[in-house]
């Protein structure tokens, strides 16, 4: 008997539900779909982790086969000359893979063969965390609560000995083009990652080595290596939440690891916010938030994109994002604030920057985390708490390690001034080599101005006189 697999975000062997009851019944076909929506970054990391999966399952004799095109008629095709009893695939929570699934098993019905679907890439299934009145969870305190109340299985499959399957035609990955050409940006990320699951195993076990024991306040100083920088392998599938939440527990029972956990659980709450508001990347959650008076800059947003603000702690960010694909935790919501604050622009246009320049661009935290800090989101914060970035700099980058790495024009200043460099005298800046709107950018808009205008457009949006 010939079961099928397609493997979406789920690139691993470890772990993976899907798989494993498919192999257990026999031979197997294993597909992977392109999807199409990804952005730059992340079709970059795709290329390799799909190359990685497929040396590992040709290592145990099987073959990954590469196809792009409609779903359903690409594995109606393959179930029709194959004899396909059954396909396995990884429960999805994106709107797009969510309506895939109900085509698909439409025709699979058709032709008499089952679609299984299973908890892969998340800790529970949404609708099984809920309320004691059986609603959803808006809140993130009582939603994780209730996830530690219902407790992770501990039970964590092992990898397939073998993998056999008919012989199928597989389009070539290098031909889909994911990599860039010319330019080729993408230097950064391969001296910062390893894409895979051998990559992903190896990055959080460095992690709970250490790092973790530190956790609960070095992940939010962006000049240390405070953070697991998980979060592309874990979008990607490329390692299991349970094994990750597991091999956590085992670490300890300390304020790090416990924090660790809690972010693992803020990431359930992201795909539980995704189920309930399959728009959440585009339509604010509370409703009210649609009449915000946004202001439409293409200038000031250009210059945020390309860390050009002026602000150096928000630059730095920036310019992290365009070398590794990836942000420090805590300067992304620096940078985001400033966006939707500072600048006054649509939380939409930063979630489409990051979309595109994050290699773990996902559908439900990217969202759920842009509306959170734009203040439109469930549990988000107040809008009206706006952060200084230049505190936030002084305060989680005290001695300016992050900001130098990423603007060296700045590397010379004084602790004292690199967070806000048109402070320091003339002086002082000329012996540091700093030539404000030469060299590095007068800041678009300071702090306090920010702040007054971040709160006139809030008081305009409920009616009050911002004056």
């Amino acid at each position: 008997m010939t079961n099928l697999v397609w493997f979406r975000n789920d690139l691993r062997l470890a772990d993976n539900p899907a798989l494993h009851a498919a192999a257990a019944a026999g031979d197997v076909i294993l597909l992977y779909i392109l999807d199409e929506r990804a952005g730059g970054a992340s079709r970059w990391w795709l290329h390799h982790s799909l190359s990685a999966l497929g040396a590992e399952i040709a290592a145990r004799g099987g073959q990954l086969v590469l196809r792009r095109g409609d779903a359903t008629e690409i594995i109606t095709g393959l179930v029709k000359a194959h004899k396909v009893a059954a396909v396995h695939v990884a429960r999805a929570y994106e709107p797009a893979w969510r309506e895939a699934d109900r085509a698909l098993d439409a025709a699979l019905k058709r032709l008499d063969c089952g679609l299984h679907r299973h908890l892969s890439t998340s800790l529970f299934h949404p609708e099984r965390i809920t309320t004691k009145a059986g609603g959803m969870y808006g809140v993130y305190t009582p939603f994780s609560k209730a996830c530690q109340e219902a407790g992770v299985p501990e039970t964590l499959l092992p990898v397939p000995s073998a993998l056999r399957g008919p012989k199928i035609e597989s389009e070539d990955l290098a031909d889909w083009g994911l990599l860039p050409t010319r330019p080729d940006w993408a230097g950064g990320m391969r001296a910062e990652w390893t894409p895979g699951e051998a990559g992903a195993k190896a990055r959080l076990e460095a992690f709970l080595a250490g790092p973790v024991q530190d956790y609960a306040t070095a992940r939010d100083i962006p000049g240390r290596h405070g953070t697991s920088k998980l979060s592309p392998h874990a979008h990607f599938g490329e390692i299991s939440p349970r094994y990750v939440w597991h091999r956590a527990r085992a670490a300890g029972a300390g304020e790090g690891v416990e924090t660790f956990l809690k972010e693992l659980l803020w990431r359930e709450f992201s795909i539980n916010l995704l189920w309930q508001h399959p728009d959440l990347r585009r339509a604010p959650i509370r409703k009210e938030f649609k009449d915000f008076p946004w202001e439409t800059n293409r200038d000031r947003l250009t210059a945020w994109q390309t860390g050009k603000t002026g602000i150096p702690i928000v630059d730095a960010g920036m310019r992290e994002l365009w070398i590794t694909g990836w942000m420090h935790n805590r300067v992304r919501m620096i940078c985001a604030s400033y966006l939707v604050k500072h600048l006054l622009i649509p939380w939409q246009a930063g979630e489409a920057w990051f979309w595109d320049t994050l290699c773990e661009a996902d559908e439900a935290a990217n969202g759920a985390s842009w509306q959170w800090v734009a203040g439109c989101g469930a549990d988000a914060a107040p809008y009206f708490r706006v952060f200084n970035p230049v505190l936030q700099g002084q305060k989680f980058d005290g001695d300016g390690a992050y900001v130098r790495r990423f603007l060296p024009a700045l590397k010379r200043l004084p602790d004292k001034y690199i967070h806000a460099p048109w402070e320091a005298p003339p002086e002082i800046l000329a012996a540091c080599g700093v030539r404000l709107g030469s060299n590095y950018p007068q800041p678009l808009v300071k702090p306090a101005e920010g702040r007054d205008k971040a709160l006139a457009a809030y008081a305009r949006l409920k009616g009050e006189d911002p004056a």
